[in-house]
């Protein structure tokens, strides 16, 4: 068994980014993911690495486009307002087929809010993140080992399908800490990118890394190209955890710290005789839609255990395709949800047997 060490979530975060050959970090502090920052100003010059802090999230993202011109692995992260200033920046990465890592531990919004826990940016990461037609693939951690292993994970896909990857964690999985074991982080060696800004040496043609396409046509022509890939995506990258569904008339749709809480609300529920499981999605975008379409023909009633007024629910609406009551249970602010509340959510639909409150 590997040896585990006690580490903050985001410390997490950043330990993995540099074990999985990250050696550009650009960000700004904001809370509740300073730690990531402070995390890498320390290592990276220890290892040759590059931490700036920039001077805003604007310019942070906007180097982190400049080195993944350049083909290496590179990160930045923020949190909720930080992510709405590093917008542009990422439509610029998608428009520029640019891979790279995000990270996005969220707090309480809309505005400024509160830095307590949220998971209320679903809908800015899940429908892109910027102006225009693209994605990002989404990565939702329920552990401190996750957020480790999502990380190298993240860098991996990034760069297979040459596109943004983003670690959508909440507050609390940054903040707490957990035993993680890190030497056996499954680490993808970073490709050949033949397409990047490295210098020719007069070897080869230029390569031009760019978002601006002057011609409707060629515009066109490069954003269906860029959807067929997210279809490929979506067949075989698309990640869920299913717990005790096999059996169960209710079902839980949960991720990250609500996904934690209300496994043990179904233990509860279970050991009172109801048959309740629970998808927890890892991959938000893609959304794993196929067994939550399973599970619509196996439950009476879903319910999306969220720490937002209701952003996932609209995904399991459509992944259910209606076919049964999908209902909300959830705090926001930076409030989270209890066992106790799931637990009651849970036995208010075994009384309704599947029918709408």
């Amino acid at each position: 068994m590997a040896d585990k060490v006690l580490m903050k979530g985001n410390e997490a975060i950043a330990e993995a980014a540099i074990r999985a050959g990250c050696r550009h970090y650009f960000g700004y502090p904001i809370t509740p993911q300073t730690e990531i920052a402070a995390y890498m100003a320390k290592r990276m010059p220890k290892i040759g690495g590059v931490f700036l802090q920039a001077e805003s999230e604007i310019a942070a993202i906007n180097m982190v486009y400049g080195v993944a011109a350049a083909g290496l692995r590179v990160m930045t992260s923020s949190s909720s307002p930080g992510i709405s200033l590093k917008s542009e920046g990422l439509s610029y990465l998608a428009g520029a087929d640019l891979p790279s890592l995000v990270v996005n531990v969220q707090r309480g919004g809309p505005g400024l809010g509160g830095i307590q826990p949220s998971q209320s940016d679903y809908f800015q990461a899940t429908k892109g993140g910027g102006h225009g037609d693209f994605r990002m693939i989404v990565l939702a951690p329920s552990s401190v080992q996750e957020m480790a292993e999502l990380t190298v994970k993240g860098f991996a896909l990034a760069d297979t399908y040459r596109m943004t990857a983003m670690i959508l964690a909440d507050g609390t999985m940054g903040q707490m800490m957990e035993p993680v074991a890190l030497d056996d982080l499954p680490v993808t060696p970073m490709p050949e990118k033949p397409w990047a800004v490295t210098g020719t040496g007069m070897k080869r043609p230029h390569n031009v890394v760019n978002s601006l396409f002057l011609s409707p046509e060629k515009l066109e022509e490069t954003n269906f190209e860029r959807y067929d890939r997210y279809r490929v995506i979506e067949e075989k990258e698309t990640m869920y955890e299913e717990y005790r569904m096999e059996d169960a008339e209710i079902c839980i749709a949960a991720f990250g710290i609500a996904a934690r809480v209300s496994k043990n609300a179904i233990d509860e529920a279970r050991a009172m005789g109801i048959k309740v499981g629970m998808i927890r999605p890892i991959t938000l975008w893609p959304f794993p839609k196929a067994p939550f379409r399973r599970a619509a023909e196996q439950v009476k009633e879903v319910i999306s255990v969220e720490l937002s007024m209701g952003q996932m629910i609209e995904d399991v609406r459509l992944a259910t395709e209606c076919r049964v009551p999908v209902t909300l249970c959830n705090r926001v602010g930076g409030m989270i949800p209890s066992p106790e509340q799931v637990l009651d959510a849970i036995l208010k639909a075994a009384k309704n047997g599947g029918k709408e409150a």
